[in-house]
């Protein structure tokens, strides 16, 4: 029976029962309604009359009102005359009063019309009696069909009660949960209702999506597994290590890359947490310590590490793996891959390219330096007078001479800042001494343009904690960029303030200024702005934030286009 044909019936026949239950009330209340007016509207009538009737009956002798009150009372009963014998009665009662009104003083009279009224009386309460019975009768019988429709009501209501709602619900749970095995990939989940109804229909039909979706899945499956194995092989034949983690951080992929750095085997760390096997292996410890603890600053450095008999170089990248859930637009975490990447050539290439250039910047400062000395024995009278274009010559081999020693020179101080050579002769040091030094070098540079050099130094300002000679090359170079970019007769400040953190030296010109675009890689190696002068080699204020971060100081730039530029560097100062 489909369920549709079961809440019909059962509702209906309860909907069935409940307006007979009300009928049969109705009804029998009613009937019992009509027995009770009868009672009141006939025979108590009556017997209220002919109690009327007998006090009239003895105060006739007394009250002359008498007369008249009994036969009102005597007209009514006329017309409630009901009962069988009642109207034979009530008739004799007339004719007996007729002869009273002519004789009132004859007492057998009024003892004749006495009984008649007690025996109407008597047919009235017998008639009560006889109605009151048929009354009960009548309320028994209704509290009988009320009770049996009611208990009817009540049985199917519990029936329907008890087995509706199981019913109706439990196929529903059974098909939810079977909905989700189903997305939990489980297709072999079947569902099996014995039944002849729409859910019937419904298992059926889920029935057979299940089995579409196992063969559909099981179709896929070798292709999968086939997909697979040609990612577990590509990882495998990968040069660089790679390290694969699930959400929890437990290692589910590792390549013969990584075994090898790391010198595991593979049943050592697939499906272990991470973090157990760090505990014991120092590299696996540094390769997640950022991951493990995502608030502790990442180390940029390439991580060194003995491998094919000889140290090895390597990047570390962690890359999160996130998915779109198939109908949602959140994404979830699902992973970690720990990539490393081997930059060993380029590292070799990269001291290669440091050693050949410190060689050559060193070759080359020799010749330099002998063109030099030749230039100022030409410009000496003992050898002979020279022209004026022989002296433009001169003037402009000068000028190139002292531009190549000064890119060699930052060339050399590039390679020992590559190398990590740089050999720094620290101490205590009054920073006015470095400034008036950095002035005095690039006053005659200054007066060639006619820029103004003005010193702002505040006094009283501690000893700082320097080399000397490179703190001051540092300002001298930002010095001599100043000079280079600012226009003729214009100025410079060189600045001198006492900071928290230490001196700060800084160098305001008031030139052209630096596009904000540049800003974060006017400090990168070779790096020059596009549009300006050509004539320096890029490495300048590469070596120069070498320099004082190298001595724990730092280093930056504040510039507006249009507004000149304000370098500067703080160097701590002295504990002493």
């Amino acid at each position: 029976m489909k369920i549709k044909t079961k809440l019909t019936f059962g509702v209906g026949l309860l909907f069935c029962l409940i307006i007979l239950l009300a009928g049969i009330s109705t009804w029998y209340i009613n009937d019992l309604r009509r027995d009770t007016k009868n009672i009141l509207t006939t025979n108590y009538n009556t017997l209220e009359y002919s109690r009327n009737m007998l006090f009239a009956l003895d105060e006739m002798n007394t009250d002359g009102e008498a007369i008249s009150v009994f036969e009102a009372n005597l007209i009514k009963q006329l017309k409630n005359e009901t009962e069988i014998g009642e109207s034979d009665v009530t008739l004799q009662i007339s004719k007996l009063f007729s002869d009273l009104k002519r004789n009132t003083g004859s007492d057998s009279l009024k003892v004749l019309i006495q009984n008649d009224i007690d025996i109407l009386m008597k047919l009235n309460m017998n008639a009560i009696v006889q109605k009151s019975r048929i009354a009960n009768n009548a309320a028994e019988n209704a509290i009988v069909w009320i009770i049996v429709t009611g208990a009817l009501c009540f049985l199917i209501a519990f029936v329907l009660l008890i087995k509706l709602p199981g019913s109706i619900v439990n196929p529903i749970l059974q098909l939810t949960e079977s909905i989700k095995q189903i997305a939990n990939q489980n297709y072999s989940q079947r569902i099996n209702l014995e039944r002849h109804d729409e859910y019937r229909d419904l298992a059926r039909s889920f029935n057979v999506m299940a089995e579409k979706l196992e063969e559909y899945s099981n179709s896929k499956l070798e292709k999968i597994l086939k997909e697979k194995k040609r990612v577990e092989t590509l990882i495998n034949k990968m040069h660089d290590p790679v390290i694969g983690l699930n959400e929890n951080k437990i290692i589910i992929f590792i390549n013969d890359e990584a075994l090898k750095i790391t010198g595991l085997s593979r049943s050592e760390v697939l499906n272990k947490p991470v973090q157990d096997i760090a505990v014991t292996n120092d590299l696996m410890r540094a390769l997640i310590v950022d991951l493990i603890n995502p608030s502790i600053k990442k180390d940029e450095a390439p991580l060194k590490i003995f491998s094919d008999d000889k140290e090895s170089y390597f990047e570390k990248e962690i890359i999160n793996i996130e998915i779109n859930k198939t109908g949602e637009n959140v994404t979830e975490l699902i992973g970690y891959v720990i990539l490393l990447k081997n930059i060993t050539i380029f590292k070799e290439l990269d001291s290669a390219k440091t050693n050949f250039i410190a060689t050559i910047s060193h070759e080359l400062k020799t010749p330099i330096s002998s063109i030099k000395m030749s230039t100022q024995l030409l410009e000496h009278s003992e050898t002979g007078s020279l022209n004026d274009e022989q002296r433009q010559l001169i003037e402009g081999i000068k000028e190139d001479s002292a531009r190549l020693l000064q890119i060699t020179g930052e060339l050399l101080n590039m390679s020992q800042v590559e190398t990590g050579n740089i050999q720094l002769n620290i101490q205590s040091t009054d920073p006015g001494i470095i400034v008036r030094y950095a002035i005095d070098t690039t006053k005659l540079q200054a007066e060639q343009k006619k820029i103004k050099l003005q010193m702002d130094v505040e006094p009283d300002i501690p000893n700082i904690v320097a080399d000397v000679e490179k703190t001051a090359w540092v300002l001298i170079n930002f010095l001599t960029n100043a000079i280079r970019y600012s226009i003729e007769d214009s100025e410079i400040i060189v600045s001198l303030r006492k900071e928290d953190k230490g001196a700060l030296f800084s160098v305001k010109d008031f030139g052209k200024g630096i596009d904000s675009r540049y800003k974060k890689k006017i400090f990168e190696r070779y790096f020059q702005i596009p549009g300006s002068l050509k004539s320096g080699s890029g490495l300048g204020l590469a070596i120069s934030k070498e320099f004082i971060e190298t001595q724990g100081g730092t280093i930056g730039v504040e510039s507006e286009p249009g507004m000149g530029s304000t370098f500067f560097f703080i160097v701590p100062y002295s504990k002493i």
